[in-house]
């Protein structure tokens, strides 16, 4: 079980969130919001924050399924500059996320390969002055065929590429948008440094790249962001802090053209997080913070998460 955890996409997890690296997600999407606000509907692809214990760490070959259930409240929209922007707002996600996992035997480059796919279920409730909507459905759908790690006696690490496949409902007209519309590829890399003495240090890398929404013409900006945990581990029970860092390194575009000043978001979160094992399960509680928030929502995320080694 001690490497029965990776950086999921999470997605994300991880992240966010996490075997080989990711939830990558699309547990919660904070989609339909506005297009005036980092990326379009003021969140990305990926749940910030998914992937924590062991996010580096993908388990030895078999079958694994996770279970991400998280829910994220946000009063507050910012500007570029972190003020509130809209009056009134009121954001609450909550999405329920099935992950499996399968490693295999085979070795490439020295690491083992595995794979993975990922279907949310997610709620989203959305109001601004004068509108409200309240949508429940299938989120876009997470693939990645082709997960590689590598294992030392302290340190491990993995690579892969996340697919987010716009699978979700979409209607340009609506507030509340489970799906985005476009395509999102992520490249990952995750690692995780176990001390002899419990010590876990780990973290997972994440890098997005996205298609156009043909329903809008608005591309949305690249994004860099990474979830992160210092922890001890007592035993069955580890005691830590995590979190996540985002910031877009690219212009949102709309038909071509910069949108507006390029509404580029950033957001830092931070909170404590802890892990039960037990036998072939692990059970984990995390909530994070966010702070610095720019061009996006700012909020509170729960989690609870549960793994299990078929």
């Amino acid at each position: 079980m001690r490497s029965l955890f990776i950086s999921l996409s999470g997605k994300r997890d991880v992240r966010s969130g996490l075997f080989f690296v990711l939830l990558a997600s699309v547990l919660l999407l904070v989609n339909g919001v506005t297009p005036a606000f980092a990326t379009e509907g003021g969140g990305g692809a990926y749940p910030n924050g998914a992937e924590d214990f062991m996010a580096g760490a993908v388990p030895p070959p078999g079958s694994y399924f996770i279970n991400y259930l998280t829910h994220y409240r946000a009063d507050r929209l910012n500007d570029g500059n972190g003020n509130s922007a809209v009056p009134n707002f009121d954001l609450k996600a909550t999405a329920n996320v099935f992950r499996f996992i399968y490693v295999t035997k085979q070795q490439v480059l020295g690491g083992f390969w595995g794979m993975h796919a990922f279907l949310p279920v997610v709620n989203l409730d959305v109001k601004v002055p004068g509108a409200s909507q309240s949508n429940t459905g299938i989120g876009d759908i997470i693939v990645d065929p082709f997960i590689l790690s590598w294992h030392s006696k302290n340190f491990h690490a993995v690579t892969a590429l996340d697919i987010y496949v716009p699978t979700g409902a979409y209607d340009v007209r609506d507030l509340a948008n489970i799906g985005r519309n476009h395509w999102t590829f992520e490249p990952i890399v995750g690692f995780t440094y176990m001390s002899d003495s419990g010590f876990d240090i780990s973290a997972k890398i994440m890098y997005d790249i996205n298609t156009k929404n043909d329903d809008t013409g608005y591309k949305s900006g690249q994004e860099f962001h990474f979830d992160y945990t210092i922890a001890k581990k007592f035993d069955n029970l580890s005691i830590g802090l995590g979190g996540y860092y985002y910031k877009q390194t690219t212009d949102d575009k709309q038909n071509g053209v910069r949108f507006g000043d390029g509404n580029r978001g950033q957001a830092i979160a931070f909170g404590p997080q802890m892990k039960y094992d037990h036998k072939n399960m692990s059970f984990i509680l995390k909530y994070q913070k966010e702070t610095n928030v720019k061009n996006r929502p700012e909020g509170d995320k729960f989690w609870f998460k549960f793994v299990y080694a078929l």
